[in-house]
């Protein structure tokens, strides 16, 4: 009888084991590649803005329900950078600047955030790696205004800054701010929809 009891107990703390681990398991949405943009500003003698718009970025939102969090995952393709002068692409593509042709990616992972940002905004900080150095950097979530925190026809925007100098991009000081503010438009598919 006793032996029943212990059992039984040992069942169900296995069954209850199982679906705690069954719910931490995390949601995974994928960037929808053909909405999902970044873009990049910088000042000529610190007046003139100069824009830039890769139109490829790829990545990731895990989602654990359990804990509340999610984590951000993001590749931009630097080949794929648009910007009104050819000459002014050819120029961000060169390794006086991003250095496509050595470091085709800029990739951002974040820190675990609590799933409350996606909805009232807030900052998200990580490791952002570019030109083949990792730096700690932070991007900022703007509130959104939709029913559901994550869904296809709401986008996820943030903006940050960060300084090229960090990144080893130190030509033409004399000419060009420091500061290089990026902004990305994220609208996202369940994993299992994207294509």
């Amino acid at each position: 009888m006793q032996c029943r009891h212990w059992l039984g107990t040992l069942l169900a703390c296995c069954a209850l084991a199982a679906t705690s681990h069954a719910r931490a398991d995390p949601d995974i949405w994928q960037f929808d590649p053909a909405q999902s943009h970044a873009e990049f500003s910088i000042r000529v003698m610190w007046l003139i803005p100069l824009h830039g718009r890769f139109s490829e970025l790829h990545g990731t939102i895990n989602i654990d329900r359990f804990r509340s969090t999610a984590r951000v995952e993001a590749l931009i393709d630097v080949g794929e950078v648009h910007m009104r002068s050819k000459g002014d692409e050819a120029w961000v593509k060169s390794a006086e600047f991003f250095d496509a042709q050595h470091f085709p990616q800029i990739q951002f992972v974040s820190d675990s955030f609590s799933l409350a940002r996606l909805e009232k905004g807030g900052a998200v900080a990580g490791l952002l790696t570019m030109r083949g150095v990792a730096r700690r950097a932070e991007f900022e979530i703007e509130p959104s205004n939709c029913a559901a925190q994550l869904a296809h026809d709401c986008p996820v925007e943030a903006s940050g800054t960060i300084r090229r100098s960090d990144f080893d991009m130190r030509s033409r000081r004399g000419v060009l701010s420091d500061k290089v503010d990026l902004d990305f438009s994220i609208r996202v598919l369940p994993a299992a929809a994207a294509p």
